[in-house]
Order: structure tokens, then sequence, then C-alpha cells
């Protein structure tokens, strides 16, 4: 077997001898480095890829501004043009790159645009902090550098020899990613877990469960991967992504939710799972304009607060409306006691006007017809039969599609 290719990223103006070392420790753990250089004036090394090459496709907009001499301009242009030039660049088996703020952001621009499974490590000054902008919702894995990658020196030597042997591990090989099951996106947060757990278990012999919690970014990795082809179907009981977005949350997936449903075409059954509230953090962080609302203190830095009436009828016709656009089956199942485990008769959130508010929008809103249903059921959201329901809905949907 060829030792893994892997292509070490950064840039070769300022951080030459880091990206040198680095390809040395690579080569010496059995893999073959090629350097790429992301910098904006010449290397100080030679390398195996050139800025010059990367640049070549760019438009002559972008072009431009990575010449500007701004860095800050120069930065992000160089950013969006390894984003366009990554996917299509000559066979790799793996990236690794290394970079302070700017080659972080550059470098991690491209590892963005890769697909999921492509070994990617990232070893950075940034990686102590708030690392979402750089990851995202790719595998990106993040690495403190220790040191300013300035030089190098007894730490930095170590950081980057321990990145080499990760990187070429990384690489060497991978458990199979088939199986002769179908992968099947379900949705889940805390309050909806009974009925999710309850689905994918029950579900396992017949489907592969692939579980996303319902935190905006798992919404959102759902989608990407329905969209890339790597799940043939959803069971999207925990739809509160979409109450975050439209009220103000924390946790909203964006606009696009439900977006790679009606562009796949890929059978959904969904449900309303924690519809009922609305995500922020501690307390002191919920924003002033909702003062005097309905709140729940879920931990120290979470907090719930309850969609009324009106949220409810607007998160209502906003889902009818994306589901109105998919060209494949969709069932709506409505668990009229209740959508969460906060509510629930006597529980925090429990508010049968609002609940109804939700229902009657939905049902206005949706189109029905031969693909498209909705069926309302006397169950708590997490009753078991609710999720037997739903399970046997969605046997139904695969029968139909495999006829």
């Amino acid at each position: 077997m060829a030792p893994p290719r892997i292509l070490v990223a950064g840039t070769a103006d300022t951080k030459g001898a880091e990206l040198g070392y680095l390809a040395e420790r690579i080569a010496a753990a059995g893999g073959r480095p090629v350097i790429l250089d992301v910098g904006t004036r010449a290397p100080s090394i030679p390398v195996g890829i050139a800025a010059s090459e990367v640049l070549e496709n760019a438009t002559g907009e972008l072009r431009q501004r990575a010449d500007s001499g701004d860095r800050g301009t120069a930065v992000a242009a160089m950013a969006e043009i390894l984003a366009a030039y990554l996917p299509g660049a000559t066979a790799f088996d793996g990236i690794i790159g290394i970079g302070g703020g700017g080659g972080t952001s550059i470098v991690t621009a491209g590892m963005r645009a890769l697909p999921l499974g492509m070994p990617k490590l990232m070893v950075s000054t940034m990686a102590a902090g708030d690392v979402s902008k750089y990851v995202d919702i790719s595998d990106i894995v993040m690495m403190p550098a220790i040191t300013d990658l300035a030089g190098l020196n007894r730490i930095s030597r170590g950081v980057l020899d321990r990145a080499a042997r990760a990187i070429v591990a990384m690489t060497a090989g991978t458990a199979s990613a088939t199986s002769p099951r179908s992968a099947i996106g379900l949705t889940m947060f805390g309050v909806t877990t009974p009925c999710v757990t309850a689905i994918a278990e029950q579900l396992s012999a017949e489907v592969e469960p692939v579980i996303f919690h319902a935190t905006g970014i798992g919404g959102r990795t759902m989608e990407a991967l329905i969209d890339a082809g790597m799940l043939t179907g959803v069971i999207d009981i925990t739809t509160t992504e979409i109450a975050d977005h439209l009220v103000g949350g924390v946790l909203s997936a964006g606009p696009d939710r439900l977006g790679a449903i009606a562009r796949r075409g890929v059978p959904w059954l969904g449900s309303l799972g924690a519809l009922d509230m609305v995500n922020f953090q501690a307390p002191d962080k919920v924003p002033a304009s909702f003062a005097g609302r309905k709140f729940y203190r879920h931990n120290p830095n979470v907090t719930l607060m309850r969609t009324t009436a009106e949220e409810c009828t607007r998160i209502g016709f906003w889902i009818a409306e994306k589901l109105n656009a998919s060209t494949g089956p969709v069932v709506l199942l409505i668990p009229e006691k209740g959508v969460s485990a906060l509510d629930i008769e006597g529980g925090a959130f429990h508010d049968p006007e609002a609940d109804a508010a939700l229902f009657a929008a939905l049902e206005s809103g949706l189109k029905t017809n031969a693909n498209r249903h909705i069926l309302r059921l006397p169950m708590h959201i997490n009753d078991p039969a609710f999720a037997d329901a739903a399970i046997a809905a969605w046997r139904r949907l695969a029968a139909r599609e495999q006829a």
C-alpha cells in the first residue's frame, strides 16, 4: 500500500520553518507530505503546491483582493479561493494545517469545503478559544499550538511531531463506513429523548439510526448529510431549532432547516418536538425584550422560554411552507397531549392554547395530498404509544419507497 498523501497547509512566507519540520515528521511517520502554500508573499522554503497554483482559477475580483496588500482583505480572499480549490485538487488522503489567526482562517475554510470523513487536523494558536467559526459543521480536529508559531523550539517541535503522527494515523485506515442498512437521520433533544431513543432502538435492525442533537449545529449537519446523499431519510421528531430561528434563540439551524428535505425529496417523518421552547444561555443573557415571559432554568447556562400562541402560529405556517416544497413523501405527526417533557399536564410549559395554535397553523398551511399527510395522535410525544405510531408510519413510508 502506498504511503498516504498528506497536504501540509500553511503560509510558507511566515511559517516556512514550521511547515518544513512538520513535513519531515510526517515522512518519518510513514506519510507522503506535500506542502501547500496559502501565503500571499514569496515562500521561504520549497513547496509542493505554490500559492500561485491555488490562485490560478480565482476570479479577477478575488485575485485582486488576494493581491491587495491589505492583510485582512487578502486573508479573507485567500480563504475563499482555497475553499474553491481544494475539492478539485489532486487526490490526497488527508490534510493538516498550521497557523495563527490568519492562517487558521484560510486553511480551515478550505478544510470545511472537503467531505466529511476526509482527515483534517489544524494546529492553531486559536484552538484554545471558541473554534465554532473555524470548525462549523465539519469534522476538523483543532489542536492547540501551545506556543506561537513563530520559530521552532522544544515545545513547538513536540507539538508538531505529535500532530504529524496523528495525521498519519488518521489517514492509515478507517473502519468501514458501509452498512447493508440505510442511514436514517433522527433529531433529539433532552426533552424528547424517550421518544427518539425508543424509535432508534426498535428500528435499529432495519435501518442505521444517525441521531443529531437539535442544537443548531445538529440540524445543519443533518441537512448537509442529506444534501451529500449520505442519509436516505429522516425521522425528524425534534424540530425545536425552527423556534429558535423564528423567535431569536441561540440554537437556530438557520433559514435552510428543512431545505435539504425539499431539495432531495427524501422520505420525511416529522413531529413538533420541543417547539414549546426557545433556548437562551444564562438568565442574564436573555434579551431584555423578552422580560415578563415564562422561563424555565434548565441549568445555570441554559434558560428556556415558552413559545406563545402567536409565535406557535408563525412556526406552524413556516414549517408548512417548507414541507409544501418537498417532492418526497412527508408525514407530520401531531402529539395532541404535548410536544416536550415540559409541555405536559402539570409541567412548566403546559399551554394547550399555544399548542392548539401550532396545530391549527400546520393543518391550515400544509397542502395535504397523496404524498403529504398529517396524522393527529391523542398522545404525548414521549408516550411509548407515540413512538410505536411513529415506527409504524415510518415502516409504511419505507415500504412505499421500496415498492
